[in-house]
């Protein structure tokens, strides 16, 4: 919920609230984004949505949009502590490319870090690492910090 509300509603909806508009959200029949399963086990999550839907993201001096085209945004990871370093990140990738192509999207465009010297601690890796985009196929298509490109996959549309 992070990116879906303004900063101070998340701030004051913190815990329980956040999770239960994440579950309504599900429940209302939206998806917010994809799962990952191995061996029938939830392993992992990436956050989905039309950019328009993340209006944190609309807000961002350094996340701002590249040009006019309607994108869809990867905002978010999790990946289950046991099952990091895994390749999950990348699968869960390429399974969004196929749903965002599914929905009839063009392009998938992602903000993962791109880590300075040493790397970057799991928990502050929660946009995926540039790694990832690039073995799933993305392309930097802008970068106004050191270690915050944007990054773009054009969906194939046969």
């Amino acid at each position: 919920m992070w990116w879906r509300l303004p900063r101070s509603e998340f701030t004051r909806n913190r815990g329980k609230r956040n999770k239960e508009a994440l579950k309504n959200m599900v429940d209302s029949g939206k998806m917010p984004g994809i799962l990952a399963f191995l061996r029938g086990e939830p392993v992992g999550w990436c956050a989905v949505a039309p950019r328009e839907e993340y209006p944190t993201l609309e807000r961002s001096r350094l996340l701002k949009r590249v040009d006019g085209d309607q994108v869809w945004s990867v905002v978010c990871f999790f990946v289950a502590r046991k099952f990091r370093r895994m390749g999950i990140t990348v699968k869960l990738l390429e399974a969004t490319i196929d749903y965002v192509k599914k929905q009839g999207g063009k392009i998938v465009e992602g903000y993962p870090i791109d880590p300075i010297k040493g790397g970057t601690p799991d928990p502050f890796a929660f946009t995926g690492l540039v790694s990832a985009f690039r073995k799933a196929g993305f392309a930097e298509v802008d970068r106004r910090s050191n270690t915050r490109p944007i990054m773009r996959h054009l969906v194939e549309h046969k």
